[in-house]
């Protein structure tokens, strides 16, 4: 296990074989390398020995000053970060702070109050957990919540470390990986959901993680190993998985260690507080009835049956069998990656595995998923980016904004992170260090650079375009995150209705200079004409969000390249449109009181509260500049001109625009000069893509020659894509 930098000890055959194949063939010619499916041995060795490849020309000094830079970047962010989190914490009052803190030794908390830790429901740590935390009842409530803050944001500093010193690492620039990887660890894990709920409630999730890597990673000697990852049980039994898979990676006297030392800490607290050992052990079968476990922030199987409308003997028996399940896959697994070489990915599959089979695993107890993303997935290149991002997702983001508010996906939403602890743990197909695409994957497939139309724009090679169509889940969740970034930023640039109002009668004066002030007269003559006015109504409320999905479907279905293309479009619009909501709040038409306009859609509005339907309460009445209503039609419109193959669909997708202008004119939802700023920015989005990538990528063009994207370039040694239009991969 030495090159990957931990120190978790495996005495397995499998573990020795591959460690003396290295030592025998390192430095010599392996003639079959080929046809064993690896890469050609010379352009492996340039890949170890040189960095052109990865890090771009300027030799040895170059890359050394562009590490640097890196290094103190990260450094500098994850400094930032961790002020932030203090600041956040220790800015909010006494009493909205570190609330499971003050309420176990707050002066009316249940280390003070006579009687049972467990009769008043608010406590459910171990017996040995509350007989830690006692020593700390008689400590100044202001001196202890500053001191359990640094100390908690010090454990996420010395567990990125030590995560950081155990990722496996390629043989060059091995010593620079760890000071590259500690700062993302630590920025990851404090922007994850687990480490700020442990944050804002005081609690002690973070402490057993630690306990458990520092043991597996950072201690040499078995007997001291085991003594923290058995005091990490001692605070949350399921840790006692780790003693299983110390015992069969080869580490006996370790796993020994840990189970001896948590029924030591157990035993001292059955001394200690007889009655509370038998209220957790017994009375509540390891704190399996403790507190709301149907509660979501419960994401173990156990809360998912009861969220499931389980109850009683069959939902506990039901429990055991899938959590006898999941341990026998679990631990079969992480064994499996131990002896591979991968001891982080195993540690942290058992936690996944932990975390799930636990009677309660709240929200803060989840941050074992996260260190999954040390697992590579994935034969392409393209695709190994696919896990990571879902998991910092999940474990970054609430479910509202992950998934759409459907009473459908309830199941999904509610379950979020306990379906990525299963998925880690029993499913997802993490390589082997054996398989060639280990280390050299499937290289991403750019199609060959075209020339520019017109010589006198600059165009800035940020992109490639590439030929295959791009991983769909990894395409849903961005969308999906996108759109709910959008949303927010929506509702949250707010100018107030009086500023918003003014700007109103600015672009009414615009508009009357310029002769193009028809919306009054097109509102009340629709009004007039009922079947008309219907036909507007719907199709403003119907089509705003269909036929952009519907195009970007189909783009994606049957011109992956061209797919890129739009989607790269409508993104650089929408974010400028975002920008004018914030700078140009704006009434529209119906909401300006005296220049007497119809709400044909909604009906009279109170102007100091006013009603746009289901939508209300998520939307901002006043970003009506640009009108992406009218932008994302004109988009839809555009695509489907320039790349329907047949006269008639061009017409008809050009209608699309033209419907949805004059819908937004007559329904007096939006001006001539939003529909003219959504144009804007719709071309300016056009346009921004044009200039970072060139002409858009054509999809009959993937059979010919293209450039595969590696570690050394397009001459890497790596194999032609097959010509295949159907492939998952690539970034745009």
């Amino acid at each position: 296990m030495r090159r990957t930098g931990a120190r978790l000890r495996l005495r397995t055959r499998a573990a020795r074989a591959s460690g003396s194949t290295e030592r025998a063939t390192e430095g010599r010619d392996v003639p079959d390398n080929d046809e064993r499916g690896g890469r050609p041995h010379d352009v492996a060795n340039a890949e170890r020995s040189g960095t052109d490849g990865m890090f771009g020309p300027g030799g040895p000094e170059g890359v050394r000053a562009r590490m640097r830079v890196l290094c103190v970047v990260l450094w500098a962010a994850a400094a930032a970060l961790l002020a932030r989190q203090l600041t956040a914490v220790l800015r909010l009052p006494p009493g909205d702070r570190l609330t499971d803190l003050e309420t176990w030794v707050g002066p009316q908390g249940v280390l003070h109050v006579s009687g049972s830790l467990y009769d008043t429901g608010r406590f459910t740590g171990t017996p040995f957990g509350g007989l830690v935390l006692k020593p700390l009842r008689e400590a100044a409530q202001d001196t202890l919540g500053v001191l359990w803050t640094v100390a908690s944001l010090l454990l996420v500093v010395v567990l990125g470390l030590v995560v950081a010193r155990a990722v496996p690492r390629p043989r060059s620039h091995s010593r620079l990986v760890p000071l590259l990887v500690a700062p993302v660890a630590i920025c990851l894990f404090l922007v994850s959901l687990p480490v700020r709920n442990a944050f804002h409630t005081g609690q002690l999730s973070i402490l057993p993680v630690l306990l458990v890597v520092l043991g597996c990673f950072a201690v040499r000697k078995d007997v001291p190993a085991g003594i923290l990852i058995g005091l990490a049980a001692a605070f949350q039994p399921t840790m006692l998985l780790f003693a299983p898979l110390l015992w069969l990676t080869g580490r006996r006297r370790a796993g020994l260690s840990t189970l001896g030392t948590f029924l030591a800490g157990t035993a001292l607290a059955w001394i200690a507080q007889p009655h509370d050992s038998w209220t957790y052990w017994v009375h509540h079968i390891a704190g399996a009835g403790l507190g709301s476990s149907d509660e979501l922030a419960n994401q173990s199987l156990h809360g998912a049956l009861l969220r499931f409308g389980l109850h009683g003997p069959a939902e506990l028996a039901l429990y055991a069998v899938l959590a006898l399940l999941v341990v026998y896959a679990g631990l079969r697994r992480a064994v499996r990656y131990a002896a591979d070489g991968q001891p982080l990915l195993a540690v942290a599959i058992t936690g996944c595995v932990a975390v799930a089979i636990s009677p309660t695993s709240w929200q803060h107890q989840m941050l074992w998923v996260l260190l999954t993303v040390v697992g590579r997935v994935g034969t392409k290149a393209a695709d190994r980016y696919v896990w990571p991002i879902a998991v910092v997702l999940a474990l970054s983001l609430t479910p509202k904004v992950l998934l759409p508010n459907m009473a459908s996906l309830d199941p999904i939403t509610q379950n979020i992170i306990l379906i990525a602890a299963l998925a880690a743990a029993c499913v997802v197909p993490f390589l082997s260090t054996s398989a060639p695409a280990y280390e050299h994957p499937v290289p991403t497939v750019h199609l060959p650079r075209r020339p520019a139309r017109w010589s006198w724009v600059p165009l800035l090679p940020v992109w490639r375009w590439v030929a295959r169509r791009p991983n769909l889940l990894l395409e849903l969740l961005l969308i999906r995150v996108g759109y709910a970034a959008y949303s927010e930023v929506r509702k949250a640039a707010r100018g107030g209705r009086a500023t918003a109002e003014d700007h109103g009668d600015i672009v009414h004066s615009i508009e009357k200079f310029l002769h193009i002030d028809i919306e009054h007269w097109a509102n009340h003559a629709v009004v007039k004409v009922s079947w008309l006015e219907d036909f507007f109504n719907f199709y403003y409320e119907s089509f705003h969000f269909v036929v952009p999905l519907a195009v970007l479907a189909i783009l994606f279905i049957r011109r992956p390249a061209e797919y890129r293309w739009a989607r790269s479009a409508l993104g650089f619009a929408t974010l400028l449109a975002l920008l004018g909501f914030w700078l140009f709040p704006l009434a529209p038409p119906r909401l300006m009181p005296t220049l007497g306009f119809i709400d044909t859609v909604h009906g009279v509005q109170d102007f100091s509260k006013p009603d746009y339907g289901s939508l209300t309460a998520v939307t901002n009445q006043y970003a009506a500049m640009p009108s992406l209503h009218f932008g994302w039609s004109l988009w839809c419109g555009l695509v489907i001109a320039i790349l329907a193959p047949k006269w008639w669909m061009k017409a008809l997708g050009l209608l699309h625009p033209l419907f949805t202008v004059s819908a937004i004119v007559a329904t007096g939802n939006h001006w001539v000069l939003d529909a003219v700023g959504g144009a804007t920015v719709v071309g300016l989005g056009f346009g921004i893509t044009y200039a970072l990538a060139g002409p858009r990528g054509r999809t009959r063009t993937v059979g010919m020659a293209a450039e595969p994207s590696g570690p050394g370039g397009p001459d890497a040694g790596a194999p032609p894509a097959r010509p295949r239009s159907s492939v998952a991969g690539g970034t745009s």
